[in-house]
């Protein structure tokens, strides 16, 4: 006998709504939030300029996570770019690894960083 109710995929992700308040709360929660990935060698290098810097941050490893594939999709809606890393200081996405080092260059990331405390 056929099985019913077998048409729902495997796993069934988070609302868009639940996903943007996870996000939400992550980043309101957290000074330095880098969404990454744990094979990409641009996340590796916010990750590391945070850490050369001795600044704590919290990394979303979005390929590690059941729910990445939909924090992808509303991180692009948050921030107009799906790519990673995407970071965020204080609650506001700075960009990317490129866009976060040229703040370092400038001198403007550490005080974007002080003003969380």
């Amino acid at each position: 006998s056929s099985r019913m109710g077998n048409s729902q995929p495997a796993s069934v992700g988070l609302s868009n709504d639940a996903a943007v308040n996870q996000i939400q709360d992550i980043i309101s929660h957290n000074c330095v939030v880098v969404f990454s990935k744990t094979t990409c060698p641009y996340c590796k290098m916010a990750k590391n300029l945070f850490e050369g810097l001795n600044v704590n941050y919290t990394a979303v490893e979005l390929d590690m996570s059941t729910n990445g594939r939909q924090f992808q999709d509303v991180l692009e809606q948050m921030t107009g770019s799906r790519t990673v890393p995407r970071v965020f200081i204080n609650g506001t996405c700075v960009g990317g690894a490129t866009d976060t080092q040229k703040l370092h260059e400038e001198g403007k990331l550490l005080p974007l960083v002080h003003q969380c405390q």
